[in-house]
């Protein structure tokens, strides 16, 4: 490469994956001064025409990733018409792949940008499912898309990691009559909130059971029925105070209850 090129990398999208294959291909020439100039959002044929006079111009070439059958036709004809070498990243891959497996592409641009953002969110919305659990720090309640109300063993942690995995940051907050809930929760949007309601019995048996695989005594406080009523009357008194959506878990799987929360929470905000 002695005449230092100029690579024009074109793309309907970003552009990152047409730009690192470049890279990688002229790192095994030393880079020696190679130019890469990179074109996104290329989806019409006037965009094309310019960069294509560009390249002619400085008696470069292209690169392209382009999923658009008729935009790939052309940039291909019309860099061949000006005598300018297209190279075609992704198009003879997906060709392969619809030849070998029967399937149609997609044809819509920024798909694995999209993906990796998906991606990202999902973990983000994970780890901030561990550090607002069990009311570690108030302050998430505010960041928060939904926040999770309930006393002990209502199902408040694995709800918050589902829902996690659907990309909505999840803080929930134990409820306990000694200890007053935290000033955030008065101050979120009540359509954020949802409180989760059981029957005494059956939380009993939750936490009984709970009590014996961790080695204790299941006849502690903690599963005392007179207790857990009194904890309940407690919750109910603070959803009232909120006047946020309850939702009776007693007899209802994870799956469940989140579908039911995803739907009220789309529901109150529709783009989210």
């Amino acid at each position: 490469m002695t005449n230092k090129p100029i690579i024009y990398v074109v793309s309907d999208s970003v552009g990152e994956t047409a730009e690192l294959v470049t890279k990688a291909a002229v790192s095994q020439f030393n880079g020696n001064g190679v130019t890469i100039k990179r074109f996104p959002y290329v989806e019409d044929k006037m965009h094309i025409d310019e960069v294509i006079s560009l390249a002619k111009l400085d008696q470069g070439m292209i690169v392209y990733t382009l999923v658009k059958p008729d935009i790939r036709q052309y940039i291909n004809e019309k860099a061949l018409k000006e005598g300018i070498y297209a190279f075609d990243i992704i198009g003879p891959l997906m060709d392969q792949i619809q030849h070998l497996y029967g399937k149609t592409p997609l044809f819509e641009p920024g798909l694995v940008r999209k993906l990796d953002e998906d991606y990202f969110k999902k973990i983000e919305a994970i780890e901030f499912a561990v550090k607002y659990d069990d009311g570690r720090d108030p302050r998430g309640i505010l960041k928060a898309d939904i926040v999770l109300v309930g006393v002990s063993r209502t199902s408040k942690t694995p709800l918050s990691q589902y829902l996690a995995h659907k990309r909505l940051k999840v803080a929930n907050v134990p409820l306990v009559p000694e200890v007053d809930p935290p000033e955030e929760l008065y101050l979120v949007r009540p359509e954020k909130c949802f409180g989760l309601k059981i029957s005494p019995e059956k939380l009993n048996n939750i936490r009984r059971e709970r009590l014996i695989s961790l080695g204790l005594s299941d006849n502690a406080s903690y599963a005392n029925i007179e207790r857990i009523k009194e904890e309940i009357k407690y919750f109910e008194s603070i959803v009232n105070k909120i006047n946020c959506p309850v939702i009776d878990v007693t007899n209802k799987a994870v799956e469940e209850t989140a579908n039911l929360i995803l739907n009220q929470y789309h529901k109150s905000f529709p783009k989210s």
